[in-house]
């Protein structure tokens, strides 16, 4: 048997369906991929999420000065998930860091490379040393996630904490692999990026590095899925996404992003919104998850109300291969209470917990 030579004919040959970027939407048996992210390990093209290559002496001291995490001083090996912001503390995108000997690689959010890229130059000035490139066209990005996860990078001997990269070869290919932080808020579920550079244009080096992770999976129950399923995990952790909860009308603290903020550092662009917010525990919204009870799934963002009152909008909304439906919502922090009813238009929504990352004390 012929064994796929392009990146595509191997997702083709795992029977993905792939949308117009090549990336797969789905695979034949949707539940039988949800049932292994639960339960084993999945493994996801995730390339459409933007690749940053940053060099020079200020690659890290520059993000620093406009994002809201403390990473001027990362060690080679290790990483961390920061924000940009607007003036008045808006999300422009979240992205991850990693700090390499000579060099830094940005992770940003699906399709905003361009826009990250534009503003990190928008902020460099003439005594600043530091390099930006795209690198998001010249390589390839694979997701791990699951229990089982652990277990497969040890067949590499590979095994390091959350936040922390490497550079090694799979199959004779350089990867660079960053350990993440858990995706559904769950250390049970692993979370690995394997980042591919690619000089050919079929991404034959990625096709090879996809099979041999599958194969090394086969064994720990790895299945091979698409962005139906990312979204669904995504929906059912709480994380935010771009375009829904990451985007010009929430401020981080709103969306349980406390933990991607750091309180003591200097001066950051939308500093000194967060910072008064955080030292008073006042906050207008909060994130929280739903489950969907009736009605259809709507389009999002819709309104969600209380008592006649519109107190939010559903921002994220799924129904799971197993009929489960849930959401993400953000709304008036005084409707945040776990088993609330609300409704949209057609439907109810029950609001089952609080989302991400939030202090303990907070008030309207």
């Amino acid at each position: 048997m012929t064994m796929p030579v392009t990146l595509h004919d191997a997702h083709r040959a795992d029977g993905a369906v792939l949308a117009n970027d090549g990336i797969p939407q789905h695979y034949a048996d949707p539940r039988a991929d949800m049932l292994a992210a639960m339960q084993s390990a999945v493994i996801m093209d995730r390339s459409h999420e933007g690749r940053l290559q940053l060099t020079g002496r200020d690659r890290l001291a520059l993000p620093d000065r406009i994002s809201t995490n403390a990473i001027e001083k990362l060690a080679p090996g290790s990483a961390a998930p920061t924000l940009f912001l607007t003036p008045n503390a808006r999300i422009i995108d979240r992205v991850t860091i990693g700090a390499l000997d000579e060099s830094a690689l940005m992770l940003t959010e699906p399709g905003r490379a361009t826009a990250v890229e534009t503003y990190l130059k928008r902020n460099t000035f003439y005594n600043d040393d530091m390099g930006v490139v795209d690198i998001s066209a010249a390589s390839r990005q694979f997701v791990l996630f699951g229990s089982n996860v652990a277990a497969i990078m040890a067949e590499f001997g590979i095994g390091t904490a959350p936040l922390t990269l490497i550079e090694t070869a799979i199959d004779g290919v350089r990867c660079i692999i960053l350990h993440d932080k858990p995706f559904a808020g769950d250390p049970g579920q692993d979370m690995w990026r394997v980042i591919v550079p690619s000089a050919a244009p079929d991404y034959s080096e990625a096709a090879r590095v996809w099979r041999a992770l599958s194969a090394a999976g086969a064994a720990h129950a790895l299945r091979p899925t698409g962005s139906q399923t990312y979204f669904a995990l995504r929906v059912r952790a709480g994380r935010p996404g771009v375009n829904a909860e990451l985007s010009g009308e929430y401020i981080p603290l709103e969306i349980g992003l406390w933990d991607e903020i750091s309180f003591t550092k200097g001066c950051y662009t939308g500093q000194e919104i967060i910072a008064r917010m955080e030292s008073r525990r006042k906050l207008a919204r909060t994130i929280i998850q739903v489950a969907i009870l009736d009605g259809a799934i709507p389009v999002t963002p819709t309104a969600l109300s209380l008592d006649g009152r519109e107190v939010g909008r559903l921002t994220s909304a799924v129904e799971e291969p197993f009929g489960a439906r849930g959401g993400i919502a953000v709304v008036r922090l005084a409707a945040a209470q776990v088993d609330t009813l609300l409704t949209f238009d057609g439907g109810r929504a029950r609001i089952i917990s609080r989302a991400g990352v939030q202090p303990d004390t907070i008030e309207e």
